[in-house]
């Protein structure tokens, strides 16, 4: 494994921003993870675990450390049981439990990244959530200097959330493998509000998981949320904002804050006497609608939680449009909005 020095960030996310690292290091195997802890450990150095680069805005600055890109690959299937390596291609693992008739990761279809960041960030999108199909996942614990493998239980899932990014034991864990137990001839999932409504116009009482996957590429598509060089606004991190969760009795207030019936104001169960309310919702009755634009970074054309790099943008220019939004939601609505991205400084 080589340790190369001042290497750009920027090429390594997907909003092609961000300085350069200070030491640069990528891990094929468990053995470089383990290199690269003793490697920053040994200068006292700060180190960043780099996947896909789909969910960080790295600083301007970049970051006075190691950068750490997990390359580990690898794919087994034994049955329903996919176990898939951390550096490996997500929408490439998702294709192919697709193509095996295997449900549980349909609807997550197109979401840029590697497998690695999936248990990390408890990746979900259009009904499904990767912790009902996660049983185990292998890391190096850098407390202990040992590897584990960890059950869907000690990963401590909530929505967006995991024990790997909060409290003690943030960046206490380096993903290298997940195994996922998944549905063998399973019907797909078609809960989501866009998914019903792509299908009743279409005719497809009880689509395939082919169709779902292809109808959430469509969507996503749509929407500027794919990663793809026909997507002009692929230089994003996808939603940006995570939905914030209220309590119930929040809501005539919410509503009378823009004027609007409160039966108007979009809303999911979460819990008891809780709701979670649409951030793109806050963000439009706030002012900033799809194409608002704050120098070179803007809200995308096509979906209002995509904050997008236009071209030339920095990172200060995204955590000035951040910063715009969030003070002006909290400011209007009394909730305090809470970035997706990681900022990597």
């Amino acid at each position: 494994m080589e340790f190369r020095q001042h290497v750009s960030l920027a090429p390594f996310t997907t909003f092609e921003i961000g300085g350069p690292a200070r030491w640069f290091a990528e891990a094929a195997t468990e053995a470089d993870v383990e290199a690269a802890v003793d490697f920053a450990a040994e200068r006292k150095l700060r180190l960043f675990v780099l996947g896909g680069g789909s969910n960080l805005l790295v600083s301007d600055a970049g970051f006075d450390g190691l950068v750490l890109r997990i390359a580990l690959r690898g794919v087994q299937v034994d049955g329903a049981v996919l176990s898939a390596a951390a550096g490996e291609d997500w929408d490439a693992l998702v294709a192919r439990s697709v193509d095996a008739g295997l449900g549980g990761l349909e609807c997550l279809s197109g979401i840029p990244g590697t497998v690695g960041g999936t248990p990390v960030q408890n990746v979900g999108a259009y009904g499904q959530e990767v912790s009902r199909t996660i049983c185990t996942v292998r890391a190096f614990d850098r407390t202990s200097g040992k590897w584990v493998d960890l059950s869907n239980a000690d990963c401590g899932f909530a929505y967006r959330r995991s024990r790997f990014n909060q409290g003690a034991d943030r960046d206490r864990f380096i993903v290298s493998r997940v195994t996922y137990a998944l549905g063998q001839n399973a019907p797909a999932a078609v809960t989501y509000a866009d998914l019903k409504h792509y299908f009743k116009n279409r005719g497809a009482a009880e689509p395939c998981l082919q169709q779902v996957r292809a109808a959430v590429l469509e969507i996503r598509l749509g929407k500027g949320m794919v990663v793809s060089p026909q997507n002009p606004e692929r230089r994003s991190a996808g939603s940006f904002f995570k939905n914030p969760v209220v309590a119930s009795s929040e809501l005539p207030r919410i509503a009378a804050a823009v004027d609007v019936p409160e039966a108007e104001v979009p809303r999911y169960p979460a819990g008891t006497a809780a709701v979670k309310l649409p951030a793109a919702w806050l963000l439009e009755r706030a002012g900033f609608i799809k194409g608002y634009r704050l120098g070179a970074a803007a809200v995308s054309s096509r979906h209002t939680l995509a904050l997008t790099n236009q071209g030339g943008a920095t990172a200060s220019d995204i955590a000035a449009l951040r910063d715009a939004i969030q003070a002006r939601v909290r400011q209007l609505f009394g909730i305090s909005l809470e970035p997706e991205p990681v900022w990597v400084a």
